[in-house]
């Protein structure tokens, strides 16, 4: 049946007994292509009869259907004509793990965060009547994603829209379909039976032709109604709201999946399908485990196990183990995430300290805010969270953080490029946004052991704090060297001559490379750690300034806002002679693919970088022709601390 499908309109030619054939052959396809390339596989498992209802009822590209999230796009994707390019999904320069309008005319809408398909989907309906056309428009919204506030602001205007406007709610927790029992599927078979909503019209054209009490029969039918509902349907707060509500619906039958989406293409108002699903649908590995199965590396089809073995520690690991350590010192430590206690580290926290760890789910405006009423109130919240979704709730992080200058930690994981999510998930612009705000400091560490070291200052700190860093294995390099962290503060790694090279974050590893590389060609290099991006040390970059002819800022962050420009303009400012190179991520999204593979276009690997340094003059020979300048820095080394750190892997 698969052979079949190359494009939108070819899943409309297949009967029932082929469309089951066809569903298990996506499930099949989507296994073997994401466990080869990795993905997303239990939420892309879990509605796969969905899609395929979306595409029988459905007009695509005509219509526009707007997923929320998009991590569950690859049915989609494969029904609307693009299967043969799934053995490069997210990778560089193959298709996206997420609707991309420049992928298809099929793809409405990129999306990439959660509950934003009702505002973007009410949005392009509004656009439909004033211009007016004539096709449907289709949010799909996950019931976790209805825990973002947006998602609500978008419900309350969409009952007021008088065309057809359809939400789509999918369920993919089992919890909700036992609570709505026998008697609501009863109820809803009665209000998506075809005649009903025709009777329920007919019915009120009758009475409104009724002489004065026609209107009074109507309100008292309308009240009884109501109160009857309350008592039997699970979809009042919908119905209240004035979006009309059907379901519940097995989002896993074809038949009755395309039955309510033709009557709910029939209502001239707003309509919200509550559609029950299970993440995982037909691979045992992810049903039994969905969030395992939520994002995966290639793994094993018959096992459900990774192909390669995952390397420790990483970062998150460090600073798991790390904030658990320091929480038993101090009760007042508590966290706060925003639905990833798995994915930021906090999943071993909510076991030793469950009374002090809070899942606000998808809302980190709210979390943020809530940490903020927390350190008010005495405690010290830490808010982990990834760099991409941490940029959601800025205004409160300038408002009621900052403004009040309240001891909240950010934890920004995933900062800087994080690989094959692509575009919305690339953690490269936190240096920018985050330095910008008053009150706020901003620390990055180069390893391990200066994360532990950071996150013991920042929760010792009365102010403000987000520690930055990176996704994957924490860099076990430069271990010697541990001077205390002091409040915007940096540190001389090594002190050379000439040339000096001053990183932040993950680029002190690259940095390290760069000095090494430079000193085999026999060029004595200074390599300085910046640690605080707010506030820079200006008193380092002074001492590096007075003793070098050459200064490169190395970061992974946008150039834009970042540290890079702030030290240039410093050094232009005072010391006019100086050449400064800022390295940097370009202004621009950066696309899906493997992170060493990104660095390297983006020309922040340290071949690229030397390559820059040599065509800017800043990396020369000792060849007897050029040396490099023979003044003294004048600084000095931090000592390196001996022994161990607690929780050392």
């Amino acid at each position: 049946m698969l052979e079949r499908i190359n494009g939108p309109q070819d899943i409309k030619a297949l009967n029932q007994e082929e469309l089951g054939e066809l569903a298990q052959e996506i499930r099949d396809f989507l296994i073997e292509k994401i466990s080869a390339t990795g993905g997303h596989l239990a939420s892309n498992l879990g509605v796969v009869e969905l899609t395929m209802a979306i595409y029988k009822i459905f007009d695509l590209p005509k219509d526009k259907i707007i997923w929320d999230v998009g991590h569950q796009a690859y049915t989609h994707k494969i029904l609307s004509g693009r299967k043969d390019s799934f053995d490069e999904l997210r990778q560089f320069g193959g298709i996206s793990g997420f609707p991309k309008t420049k992928e298809s005319p099929c793809d409405a809408f990129n999306t990439g965060h959660s509950s934003t398909s009702i505002s973007a989907g009410l949005g392009m309906a509004l656009a439909r009547d004033l211009r007016g056309e004539d096709y449907c428009v289709v949010s799909i919204i996950g019931d976790g994603a209805l825990t973002g506030g947006m998602a609500y602001e978008a419900l309350n205007n969409a009952a007021r829209i008088e065309k057809n406007f359809i939400i789509i709610l999918n369920d993919n927790e089992m919890s909700i379909s036992e609570n709505v029992g026998g008697m609501s599927r009863y109820l809803s078979s009665i209000r998506t039976d075809d005649g009903y909503n025709d009777l329920k019209k007919n019915v009120t054209n009758a009475l409104e032709r009724i002489p004065v009490a026609g209107p009074k029969i109507i309100d008292k039918i309308s009240r009884t109604k109501q109160g009857i509902k309350q008592l039997l349907i699970p979809g009042m707060l919908f119905e209240n709201m004035g979006i009309t509500y059907l379901g519940p619906v097995d989002g896993h039958d074809l038949k009755q999946l395309c039955r309510v989406l033709k009557e709910a293409r029939k209502l001239n108002h707003a309509v919200l399908v509550h559609v029950l699903t299970k993440k995982g649908k037909g691979y045992a590995p992810a049903e039994k485990y969905p969030e395992r199965f939520h994002g995966v590396e290639p793994f094993d089809v018959k096992t459900g196990k990774p192909k390669s073995e995952k390397v420790y520690p990483s970062y998150t690991e460090i600073f798991s183990k790390e904030l658990c350590h320091l929480a038993e010192k101090d009760e007042r430590i508590v966290a706060v995430t925003a639905a990833m206690p798995d994915g930021t580290g906090l999943k071993r926290f909510q076991k030793m300290f469950p009374e002090r760890f809070f899942d606000v789910g998808i809302a980190e405006q709210h979390g943020v805010t809530s940490a903020a009423g927390m350190a008010a109130a005495g405690l010290k919240p830490v808010v982990a969270v990834y760099s991409s979704f941490l940029q959601r709730g800025y205004d409160q992080i300038v408002h009621d953080v900052c403004l009040q200058n309240l001891p909240v930690v950010f934890a920004v994981d995933r900062a800087g490029l994080v690989g094959s999510d692509g575009e919305t998930h690339q953690g490269i612009f936190d240096l920018s946004y985050l330095t910008s705000i008053p009150n706020m400091s901003v620390l990055a560490p180069k390893n391990l052991w200066e994360l532990r070291q950071d996150m013991a200052f920042a929760l010792g700190y009365d102010g403000p704090v987000a520690i930055r860093y990176p996704r994957g294995t924490a860099y076990r390099g430069l271990k010697e060297f541990r001077t205390p962290i002091e409040y915007g503060k940096g540190e001389i790694l090594y002190q050379g001559k000439g040339l000096a090279l001053l990183a932040v974050g993950s680029m002190v590893s690259t940095a390290e490379h760069i000095r090494d590389k430079l000193n085999a060609e026999g060029m004595d290099v200074t390599l300085a750690n910046g640690r605080f991006i707010k506030p820079v040390d200006l008193q380092l970059v002074d001492c590096l300034a007075k003793g070098h002819e050459y200064l490169v800022t190395l970061e992974e962050n946008v150039l834009q806002g970042g540290f890079g420009l702030q030290v240039l303009a410093y050094v232009h400012e005072h010391y006019p002679r100086v050449k400064v190179l800022n390295i940097a991520l370009p202004d621009a999204y950066v696309e899906h693919g493997n992170v060493s593979l990104l660095r390297e276009t983006l020309g922040i690997d340290s071949d690229s970088i030397i390559r820059k340094m040599r065509e800017n003059g800043f990396a020369k020979y000792r060849d007897g022709k050029e040396e490099p300048d023979e003044r003294t820095t004048g600084c000095t080394f931090g000592e390196a601390e001996s022994g161990t750190v607690q929780g050392e892997g």
